[in-house]
């Protein structure tokens, strides 16, 4: 278990603790079949670190809101703590966002 808090991604970029940068950045990053690894080391905290130092707003404006709402949507819905209500909710509002995404993605 980590004894630092993991950086906390923000709309606007802030800079990480030296600490977090030595207990959360791998020596050396590998690629495994096609993907950044680090000997099986969670990445939690290094994904973290890079989205708190770009900036969530940065992050966001590289992909497609689609797939953002996609993700958001999918995460949810695995949140035992909806109920068929919430989650019809969720579906819903998701499926709102998506149509004006697609119109300010054309």
């Amino acid at each position: 278990m980590n004894k630092l808090p993991f950086p906390e991604p923000q709309s606007d970029r802030i800079p990480i603790a030296f600490d977090q940068y030595l207990e959360y950045t791998p020596e050396k990053l590998e690629l495994w079949d096609g993907f950044y690894n680090y000997g099986g080391q969670d990445m939690t905290g290094f994904h973290l670190a890079v989205l708190t130092n770009m900036r969530l707003r940065t992050a966001v404006s590289h992909v497609p809101i689609t797939k953002w709402l996609a993700a958001i949507q999918e995460v949810a819905l695995q949140n035992l703590k909806l109920d068929v209500a919430l989650r019809d909710r969720l579906v819903r509002g998701i499926a709102e966002l998506n149509a004006i995404a697609e119109c300010l993605e054309n």
